[in-house]
């Protein structure tokens, strides 16, 4: 098959900060299974002047690359509903949406999407009855996995050159944790955005952790702990994850005997110091977390089930499809167009912003006071091509 993927290369669309998660993960997997990757950049905001651009240009990606499945990361309002549709009715390229932080996010933007998309996923079990209470039906239940092309056998703790790192970027407690850690004589060796050594080669992550004897993984995000990608990563390159608690782990691993968990810095701490002074302990686990992630939790897995998911879903959909809606694109572009009265309303918004935060973030802190206030208050039209973010900032 061939397969459309639409997501950016890069971490929210900034070369700065590395690979993204789902281009260092799904395109090479979707490869190995032997399908055709086009990649379409929908996250870097430099590639067009607005969002109608963004949209027109994926609408002629579809149309010339002619895919089989389309598989979209969806940030927020960046393809319009409008869009979607129009590829969902034509039904030749069966739409799939994988989405992320559902926890918090399907209240700001998967609910408003889903009907737009043959098939969604979550990470999110417990979203479920969400999902069907906003009669969005297909929806397949999935999880982060391992890069099989990272795949090593763990080295013993004796040939590791670090003592415990991090990789991941430094926001939200990770700072605070790191130097309570270094309170308790703890030392660790932290790379990714924000630390001082800055964001590494995406080939090198998967080194740092088999090369550790212990790699942290923090899973806080904006509400409860998650499973993320990193929690298949480490295991997966050979190292030893020592992971923060999230709701749902023990269904993909055993806890203490194919990775650990800690719940507080104490914790963490005491954690630590065990696994350093029982490196045989350490390697048991291991080995054993290295061959569960193997064998169970590899992307080439997951995607299989999302493309086949997304072909059935794309089926049933047509079966059942009535009268399509029609859109005109001229006519949603000039939707989109921003008028002096917008544009004064912008000024407006961000000057106070960047009084406050300064030049660089008051744009985006105005920017996302408007996304919030328009999903709590206009809903599924923020997703639109006359949605207010879009048009109010094209450029963010």
């Amino acid at each position: 098959m061939k397969v459309l993927c639409v997501f950016g290369k890069h971490q929210y669309g900034n070369s700065s900060r590395g690979l993204g998660t789902e281009y260092a993960a799904f395109v090479p997997a979707l490869r190995n299974l032997g399908h055709d990757v086009v990649h379409f950049d929908s996250w870097n905001r430099r590639r067009y002047s607005n969002y109608a651009e963004l949209n027109r240009a994926l609408l002629e990606t579809v149309e010339r690359e002619d895919p089989d499945v389309m598989l979209v990361v969806q940030l927020n309002y960046e393809i319009w509903l409008e869009t979607l549709r129009i590829i969902q009715a034509a039904g030749d390229v069966a739409t799939i949406c994988w989405t992320t932080d559902d926890s918090w996010k399907y209240r700001e933007v998967s609910r408003f999407i889903g009907s737009s998309y043959h098939a969604m996923t979550t990470t999110y079990p417990e979203m479920l009855p969400m999902y069907q209470r906003d009669r969005i039906d297909n929806v397949l239940v999935t999880q982060w996995a391992a890069n099989s092309e990272n795949l090593k056998e763990p080295l013993a703790a004796k040939e590791c050159e670090y003592q415990v790192s991090f990789v991941g970027a430094a926001h939200g407690n990770r700072r605070k944790c790191i130097a309570r850690l270094n309170e308790y004589g703890i030392g660790v060796s932290c790379f990714g955005y924000g630390w001082p050594s800055g964001s590494l080669a995406a080939g090198k992550i998967p080194q740092i952790m088999r090369k550790s004897i212990i790699s942290l993984n923090f899973a806080n995000s904006k509400g409860q702990n998650q499973i993320k990608a990193r929690t298949f990563e480490v295991p997966g390159a050979g190292g030893f994850l020592l992971t923060e608690c999230a709701p749902g782990l023990e269904k993909f691993y055993s806890i203490g005997n194919e990775i650990d968990v800690f719940s507080r810095t104490e914790d963490l701490a005491e954690k630590i110091n065990y696994y350093l002074s029982h490196p045989d302990k350490r390697d048991d686990i291991a080995r054993v977390g290295f061959q569960r992630t193997a064998h169970d939790h590899t992307y080439e897995i997951r995607m299989k089930e999302v493309l086949d998911f997304a072909v059935s879903s794309r089926d049933r959909y047509m079966r059942t499809l009535r009268k399509p809606i029609r859109y005109s694109f001229d006519e949603l572009v000039r939707a989109h167009c921003v008028g002096s009265v917008s544009r004064f309303l912008r000024e407006i918004i961000v000057l106070p912003a960047v009084l406050i935060w300064g030049k660089a973030r008051g744009p985006r802190a105005a920017r996302r006071l408007i996304f919030e206030l328009s999903w709590r208050l206009f809903r599924r039209k923020t997703f639109t091509a006359s949605g207010w973010p879009g048009r109010l900032f094209p450029d963010q």
